[in-house]
């Protein structure tokens, strides 16, 4: 990082000047610049310069540490998409901010599939988290630590060196404690086993660029084992049986891939196997990709089933041993088994063991993700945020509230709610309680009160008087359409962004509150609670062909959504150096193939 020293200066001004009473002197202090401010007393007249020299300094130290001890110092658990997206926003400089994780990288998680089979490589999708924090200019420190617990009470972490960075022969692999003002927890989940027997020992994950490089080894590793000369056609088989566990993105990315990568490339360089690959999905539940549209639920099955890819829907995995998988289909108490030469487990996530131990400290044993407020404050924890992966938001129902709502929205006392008043308190219901606004979605219809009136008959809207009980009713049921976020990149970059943006304006905030009224106790809150924007979201299939699914119930499948896929990854990178090296590979993929080295 550069660093621009500059050598202070300062002299005497007095004799010339008698009535400047300020001057401003420059020094340097371990290395970087301070502007140091200092009063001058010429009330009795010129004095000796060394007098003066030692008041200057005396006072720009004074004035160094106090301006240090203001900074809010901000600790940033994790280098995932909440905690990269966090720092790059944050443009504050009165916070003194560390970084700790064990990953002194940031990975776009989104194409760790396609690492898998040689379309990217591994240095194509990662970027030193240093490089990110230096371009900020501000008071940023990295490091390579894992944090092992957090002491709300205390505002620290504790903290021991990651395992690569630990020198047995030193103190590296002692815990050290990191204060904080403020800390957000940004640290993801892990991959979610649901206790299976033989899950841990032998299956690969796709959560971590190392895990990516294992499967990516594993698979050549495997084309080499079958084209040795001594193994029967039965070993080949075995060997080439690709099981993926979990019909989600990443289980049928990674079979697309793969798909791709045989009969691409091992067709050419293993001649004498590729047609002993087979590949298995297992679902269990009743389709792939059951969080997109049924067209493209339909059109991923189908595509599947002409490619050869076996299916397995509503069938679930009992137990994994060291050369056969166990399932069970739904509704049987039949376990079938069948060998297999590499297992992928991609079916959702679960806490880690931080985030577990921190819940039930907090009273949050019970529940399975971290509950933040909509301002992604931990409850209980003001100066605590969790985002991304690790945590959920816990959105405040209506009903909760219904008591204030009426006795505010019911100004002259009457015991019923004339348009008017129901109109008045409903911008601020919407803006507080964003399910409201989704019921008024799933309606299509654009003002409440068409919803409340809709029984009323043909009478005159506006001379409508609706009772407390209606009001409750109609509130109440906008309370079913509540979701939970999805555990996406796409959440946790926008609530990072959210986040820093209000650590930006935070005191400008606490003097002018620009947040929703409080419906409990006066004022308004200081931000507008955070509003999640679902950006669209793809289903890469093989053959290059790609699902979309955009905004507005908007879906395409095919090679046009392909080359948008393409396009809107490169131009998500977190830098140009990612950018180009990723688009390079998929131009050398183009031209040369995958690369089928072991390494």
């Amino acid at each position: 990082m550069r660093s621009f020293n500059f050598f202070g200066r300062f002299y005497s001004a007095f004799h010339d000047y008698p009535s400047l009473s300020k001057i401003i002197a420059v020094s340097t202090v371990s290395g970087g610049s301070l502007i140091a401010y200092a009063e001058a007393n010429t009330n009795n007249g010129n004095r000796g310069h060394v007098a003066h020299a030692d008041a200057i300094t005396s006072n720009s130290i004074a004035h160094a540490d106090a301006n240090t001890s203001k900074k809010k110092k901000v600790v940033v658990l994790g280098t995932g998409w909440a905690g990269i997206s966090f720092l790059k926003n944050l443009n504050n400089p009165t916070y003194e901010v560390k970084v700790v994780s064990p990953r002194n990288f940031f990975v776009f998680t989104p194409l760790l599939p396609s690492v898998t089979c040689g379309k990217v490589e591994p240095r194509s999708i990662v970027e030193p988290i240093r490089n990110i924090i230096r371009k900020k200019n501000l008071d940023f420190s990295y490091c390579e630590a894992e944090c092992t617990r957090i002491d709300p009470a205390n505002k620290k972490i504790y903290c021991r060196a990651s395992r690569t960075s630990i020198n047995t022969n030193s103190k590296q692999g002692e815990e050290f404690a990191v204060s904080y003002d403020y800390l957000i927890i940004g640290v993801g989940a892990q991959v979610n086993t649901f206790n299976t027997p033989g899950v841990e020992g032998n299956c690969h994950f796709l959560k971590e660029i190392e895990d990516a490089q294992k499967i990516r080894r594993n698979v050549i590793e495997s084309f080499e084992k079958a084209s040795l000369p001594n193994l029967t056609e039965e070993e080949r088989k075995k060997i080439l049986h690709f099981v993926v566990v979990g019909g989600g993105p990443t289980g049928v990315e990674f079979s697309g891939e793969l798909h791709d990568f045989v009969n691409q490339d091992v067709v050419k360089l293993y001649p004498m196997v590729q047609h002993l690959v087979k590949i298995t999905v297992i679902e269990a539940t009743d389709h792939v990709l059951n969080m997109f549209d049924k067209r493209i639920t339909k059109f991923a099955e189908s595509k599947f089933l002409r490619d050869d890819i076996d299916v397995k829907l509503g069938s679930m995995v009992t137990k994994i041993s060291e050369n056969e998988i166990s399932t069970r289909a739904k509704g049987s108490d039949k376990t079938t088994s069948m060998p297999y030469g590499m297992v992928l487990w991609s079916t959702g996530i679960g806490q880690r063991p931080l985030i577990r131990e921190f819940m039930k400290q907090i009273g949050q044993g019970n529940r399975r993700a971290l509950a933040t407020d909509e301002w992604l404050r931990v409850e209980g924890c003001d100066n605590i945020y969790a985002l991304g992966d690790c945590a959920t938001i816990n959105q405040r129902k209506v009903v909760e509230d219904i008591a204030e709502i009426i006795k505010r929205a019911d100004k002259d006392n009457s015991g019923t709610l004339k348009v008017k008043e129901f109109r008045d308190i409903m911008k601020d219901i919407i803006a507080r309680y964003p399910q409201v606004k989704l019921y008024m979605e799933s309606k299509r219809v654009r003002d409440f009160v068409d919803i409340l009136t809709e029984a009323k008959g043909n009478a005159a809207k506006e001379t409508i008087e609706l009772s407390i009980e209606e009001f409750k009713s109609a509130l109440s049921v906008a309370d079913s359409k509540m979701k939970n976020l999805p555990a996406t990149a796409q959440v946790a970059n926008q609530q990072g962004a959210y986040l820093a943006k209000c650590f930006n304006r935070m005191e400008e905030c606490e003097k002018n509150p620009e947040g929703p009224p409080r419906f409990r106790g006066t004022g308004r809150h200081r931000f507008q609670p955070f509003r999640y924007r679902h950006l669209g979201q793809f289903a890469p299939l093989g053959g290059e062909k790609t699902a979309a699914q955009l905004p507005g119930d908007w879906v395409s499948i095919g090679h046009s959504s392909q080359w948008l896929w393409y396009s809107i990854y490169a131009s998500k990178q977190v830098s140009w150096r990612t950018r180009a090296l990723v688009v390079s590979d998929w131009i050398r993929r183009f031209i040369f193939g995958r690369d089928a080295s072991g390494i």
